[in-house]
């Protein structure tokens, strides 16, 4: 059974750093493209960021480009998501996704499996 598991979120003031890990057992993921997403209070869970199997691929929403970068690890059967310059309006749950092929996707349907999500709060 897939089983996704997201870590690193937490509270830090405008400004700050986290850096998000997804964990992603019950099978092999190296060929597999993963992503983020994030869902804020009273909104629509949206794309974030996407990575291919290789690295070679990396797609990022336009309000995140710039600050926020994907990087997978296929040792580890994890992806990250360090996150800079963080705003206010970047306060969500993030949420860990892959599908089952290898390029990469921005629409939750294209994405198979989902972990539960980790809670960023940015405070001002």
């Amino acid at each position: 059974q897939v089983q996704l598991v997201e870590s690193g979120g937490g509270l830090v003031q405008a400004g700050g750093s986290l850096r998000l890990s997804c964990t992603a057992s019950g099978g092999t993921f190296r060929m597999n493209a993963m992503g983020w997403f994030r869902q804020a209070p009273g909104k629509e869970r949206e794309f974030v960021a996407a990575i291919n199997w290789s690295s070679s691929s990396l797609r990022y929403a336009d309000y995140v480009k710039g600050r926020f970068t994907i990087s997978r690890d296929n040792a580890k059967n994890t992806v990250y998501l360090q996150m800079n310059s963080l705003k206010e309006e970047d306060t969500a749950v993030y949420y860990c996704a892959v599908r089952e092929v290898s390029w990469t996707a921005t629409t939750m349907p294209e994405y198979a499996y989902w972990g539960q999500g980790t809670q960023v709060t940015v405070s001002l």
